[in-house]
């Protein structure tokens, strides 16, 4: 097994206060298949799960090689490179970190060897496990070299290496023991696994190419972006495992779906399928039910890239105000990240969006957006549009007022950072400065899903966790120095 030994960049710095991704993974079994470029094309699509760092593993059968860099995924992997990466099985991740600082070590997928199996194991982890001390303890007692990174992901990958079992039998052994939220793939020589939370919290879905293999993805539009047909989702409380003897499934522990209601609200991409509905159907109805919810006079309604024009349409399909494009986002600006550089950071948002001033001049604007975290970036957009001419900026919110912090793998991890904690909706509104200030009620985006209200996590809207939390809530999250690197033969 090799790696990387790559050169660090300059880590980005957030231009604005959206909530930041988790992770996306990406796993496939296609002998015969150019493996290495259907995970790249899978990261490709996934890209906005996380930007920070993007990593795979190849497995011809007899050796796992990994590949990881901090970086997009068009930054890390070069035509060079991935031809080398030779082999019919694979996993792929794209990073942004919720436990474990930005590193190269920390870049996923994480990997070890196991001497006493005479194999290896990599794993990439979507979500963030909330008994991580726990955990750490046990690898630290296991033995094994200890840890080597940071992360929650780290500490499971070693304790699947240090049983004393094959790595089907660890699986099912060690993931009744996690807590919190986790969509894995998993891989050794000859077999990918994929497993997921009793809850679901995050997505996992399945999908089969025309040759036969398979694939199993974060989201569905990393399926057809290769070619693969959506089969199933990974259930929760699943492991699945797929190689020369095709797809076999265990259920490890009882499942109790609560699926991220955020998913549909910023998280997924618009031509993903989450319970059936594309989150592009359900963006639109959230606008719909919003206009019926919190209606204004205007004459325009515009929407906050990338996810505000879409409910926007149908804000303004309900409410009969026309609707139009105010905001012109820079499509050459990651989705949160710019280089730091202190005239970058003065810029700010002006980086990533621009106002259309000959159609907003002198409009009373509806101006939808997905949701309001910390309240500087709305403040500054609202100030824009000012500036651009408009007489009023009426703030239509497809959420929630955001008020509990997320331990799941949303990068919202204090009630310290959340501007709806301890202020009103009208303090907020006078906060961003806008003439009015609406958010979606709860059961409103319930029913835009079509689903019912327990099948969601929404904890961060109404503070039900439906997983054990941290006893402290503001603590800093657990972190274990990490083991001098070493080279893996």
């Amino acid at each position: 097994m090799t790696e990387r030994d790559g050169h660090l960049p300059a880590l980005p710095l957030l231009i604005d206060d959206s909530p930041r991704e988790e992770c996306g993974v990406f796993g496939v079994w296609a002998p015969g298949e150019d493996v290495a470029n259907l995970i790249f094309f899978g990261l490709y699509a996934l890209q906005h799960r996380g930007q920070e760092a993007a990593g795979m593993a190849v497995s011809d059968g007899g050796r796992v090689v990994v590949y990881k860099d901090i970086g997009l995924v068009a930054q890390v992997f070069t035509e060079t490179n991935l031809a080398a990466l030779d082999g019919h099985i694979g996993i792929g991740h794209t990073r942004y970190s919720t436990t474990g600082s930005s590193t190269w070590e920390n870049a996923q997928p994480t990997f070890r060897s196991v001497p006493h199996r005479n194999d290896s194991v990599a794993l990439g982890h979507n979500g963030n496990l909330t008994n991580t001390l726990e955990l750490a303890t046990r690898v630290v007692k296991g033995g094994n070299g200890g840890l080597m990174s940071t992360t929650d992901s780290d500490i499971v990958t070693a304790l699947l290496a240090q049983h004393e079992g094959t790595l089907q039998e660890a699986l099912l052994e060690i993931m009744p023991t996690l807590r919190g939220a986790f969509s894995f793939v998993i891989m050794d020589e000859t077999t990918v696994y994929a497993a997921r939370d009793p809850a679901g919290v995050r997505p996992l879905s399945i999908g089969r190419l025309a040759s036969g293999g398979w694939v199993v993805a974060s989201e569905t539009c990393a399926l057809d972006i290769v070619g693969a047909q959506f089969v199933r989702d990974v259930e929760p409380g699943e492991v699945v495992a797929i190689d020369g003897e095709g797809l076999r499934s265990w259920i490890f522990a009882k499942p109790v779906p609560k699926l991220c209601i955020f998913e549909y609200v910023y998280l997924s991409r618009p031509d993903s399928v989450l319970t059936g509905k594309t989150v592009h159907q359900v963006r639109r109805e959230m606008g719909k039910l919003l206009a019926q919810e919190s209606s204004v006079d205007a004459d325009l309604v515009i929407g906050v890239p990338d996810t505000g024009p879409v409910a926007a349409a149908g804000y303004a399909e309900e409410s009969g105000i026309p609707y139009g494009e105010g905001l012109i986002k820079n499509r050459y600006v990651g989705r949160t990240f710019i280089q730091p550089t202190q005239t970058l950071r003065q810029m700010g948002i002006r980086l990533k969006l621009n106002p259309l001033r000959e159609a907003i001049k002198g409009k009373r604007l509806i101006v939808v957006d997905d949701s309001i975290v910390r309240g500087n970036t709305t403040r500054q957009i609202v100030k824009m549009l000012r500036e651009a001419g408009a007489t009023e900026v009426h703030l239509r919110i497809t959420s929630p007022p955001i008020r509990w912090p997320c331990y799941y793998g949303i990068d919202m991890a204090t009630r310290a950072e959340l501007v709806a904690t301890d202020l009103s909706v009208e303090e907020i509104c006078q906060f961003i400065g806008a003439d009015s200030l609406a958010y979606l009620s709860l059961p409103a985006l319930v029913r835009s899903t079509g689903q019912d209200q327990d099948s969601f996590c929404r904890a961060c809207f109404d503070g039900i966790y439906p997983i054990e939390t941290p006893e402290d809530p503001d603590r800093p999250k657990f972190i274990l120095e990490p083991a001098p690197p070493r080279a893996e033969a």
